[in-house]
């Protein structure tokens, strides 16, 4: 074993993952398919959504963007993904007894990776996706006959009190056990009550389950072969399957189309802080190594679980200073199509000045602009669009407002064995990105897979900055005279009212002879 290759090992296996129809898990199942032309079944676990079974919605799956390279080198491959019907909220994920089977007797390697991204969950919700669901994935694990490796994806931000993340599996804040049956039992307001003395140094419900789950999954470590993956944030493709793929909008992304459509006019934000980011490709590089890393080690030391920060960490220098500069020049260079205004928004560290910015730029607009609308009988859309941003910058300005330190020194190690063909295919060293390069691919990326703007209309879309650049000009300048003229007005009025008071007070003993004539 300790001489197979990647390749090898995942020849003639079969392949279980959760998360699959998510951001993350869709290139993953792309770079097996692509680069692990041996492996046998790749079975997605999913649930009926939106009137689609399973099979449709792995069928919509198939024709996404993301498999353009697979479609036309490879299209028989497709026909490995295989849809599970299922749900992580239940017990034995709501499998039937004959997909059950099937994964029990076939399945060697799983990929946890279904979790609610939902940072502004509520606990029970937070609990039963991210934790209940680890329990019930690997529950399962432990019948698989033939189980080689169990990879759980988990976060790199869910160890908050700690300075530096060490790749290791920490002390559990509480017995994960405990908290899942609480959820169950107690009601909505008291579980209100309680959440905040849980959650202790955790800005949110998701950290804090994904916590609980790693310790969940330690207790696992004597009966299954298992490893703990912890990417960072997760930005665009750096190289695969297409530079700049992304098709979600959570986290940085959703930022820079929102900065970019000039929604968002203020971020809290240290800009000396370094930017813990990894693009998405590396992340899932290293997800496969990992798998096959673990059939390399003894399984017999106890609550042996090997942990994995997937980050930049020391490989490239980059502080979110540096990622907003780049970002606005390039978002001048490469506009979004119908943007609200004028993009020159910015980060500050000062909660005062943020909060008043966001007011008078964000809030008033948005509800000026609804007013508009329902006066010409329009449906109504920025005030629900400034909430739901509101509450997602909230979470994430946790993030960049701390300097985060993830040791990283076992994911570079990864790497250290594989031969010359897997060292190129599984590419995890980032040494050689090019931070321009890179930040232009994901504005690109952005516009095409999130907002669908074809390449086509970046002409339209500048000229239309240029409009926007003049408009923000003009309104700033009446803007800055109407503040002149009401300073003047209100110094006239001031000045009328000291005199008028002066006068009245002349005509007072003791205190008129007091002022001077």
């Amino acid at each position: 074993m300790a001489n197979e290759s990647v390749t090898q090992f995942y020849n003639g296996r079969s392949v279980f993952i959760t998360g699959g129809t998510g951001y993350m898990g869709k290139v993953l199942i792309e770079k097996m398919l692509r680069d692990l032309d041996g492996i046998k079944s790749i079975y997605v676990l999913c649930r009926p959504k939106k009137g689609f079974s399973p099979a449709a919605r792995i069928e919509q799956i198939r024709k996404l963007a993301v498999f353009e390279r697979v479609r036309t080198e490879f299209p028989d491959r497709l026909k490995k993904i295989k849809a599970m019907e299922g749900d992580m909220g239940l017990p034995g994920l709501g499998l039937s007894n004959e997909n059950k089977s099937i994964l029990v007797e076939e399945v060697s390697i799983v990929f946890n990776g279904a979790a609610s991204l939902r940072l502004e969950s509520g606990l029970k919700d937070a609990i039963r996706h991210n934790t209940t669901g680890t329990k019930h994935v690997l529950d399962l694990a432990v019948e698989m006959k033939n189980l080689a490796s169990f990879v759980h994806l988990s976060t790199a931000f869910c160890h908050c009190e700690y300075d530096t993340l060490e790749e290791m599996i920490y002390p559990s804040p509480a017995n994960p056990e405990d908290v899942m049956r609480a959820v169950e039992w107690m009601d909505d307001h008291t579980l209100e009550i309680i959440t905040p003395r849980l959650l202790g140094q955790h800005p949110n419900c998701y950290t804090y389950s994904k916590r609980l789950a790693e310790s969940l999954v330690s207790e696992y470590a004597k009966r299954i072969p298992i490893s703990v993956a912890r990417p960072s944030i997760v930005t665009p493709s750096y190289k695969e399957p297409v530079p700049g793929w992304v098709d979600s909008l959570n986290g940085p992304v959703g930022v820079i189309v929102a900065a970019g459509k000039g929604v968002i006019r203020s971020m809290l934000c240290c800009s000396d802080y370094e930017a813990e980011v990894v693009p998405v490709d590396i992340a899932i590089n290293a997800l496969i190594l990992i798998a096959w890393k673990r059939t390399m080690m003894d399984n017999t030391v106890d609550d042996m679980v090997p942990c994995y920060n997937i980050s930049k960490g020391d490989i490239v220098r980059m502080t979110w200073g540096e990622v907003l500069s780049k970002g606005k020049r390039y978002a001048y260079e490469y506009p979004f199509d119908a943007g609200l205004w004028y993009p020159n928004g910015s980060i500050r560290t000062n909660k005062l000045v943020h909060y008043f910015i966001v007011f008078i730029l964000q809030v008033v607009p948005a509800y000026l602009i609804d007013g508009i609308m329902i006066l010409t009988r329009q449906k109504t859309f920025m005030v629900r669009v400034q909430k739901r941003i509101a509450v997602g910058m909230e979470v994430l300005q946790y993030f960049t407002m701390r300097g985060w330190n993830f040791k990283i020194e076992k994911a570079k190690a990864l790497i250290n064995n594989l031969n010359e063909e897997d060292t190129r295919k599984f590419f995890i060293h980032n040494t050689e990105i090019e931070i321009e390069k890179y930040m232009i691919q994901v504005m690109l990326g952005a516009r095409q897979y999130c907002m669908k703007e074809p390449l086509a209309n970046l002409d339209r879309a500048r000229f239309h900055l240029k409009l926007q650049y003049w408009l923000n000009l003009v309104t700033q300048v009446v803007f800055g005279f109407l503040l002149l003229w009401l300073f003047v007005r209100t110094f006239d009025s001031f000045k009328y009212f000291l005199d008028s008071t002066t006068n009245s007070f002349m005509n007072v003993p003791i205190i008129g002879s007091l002022i001077p004539k």
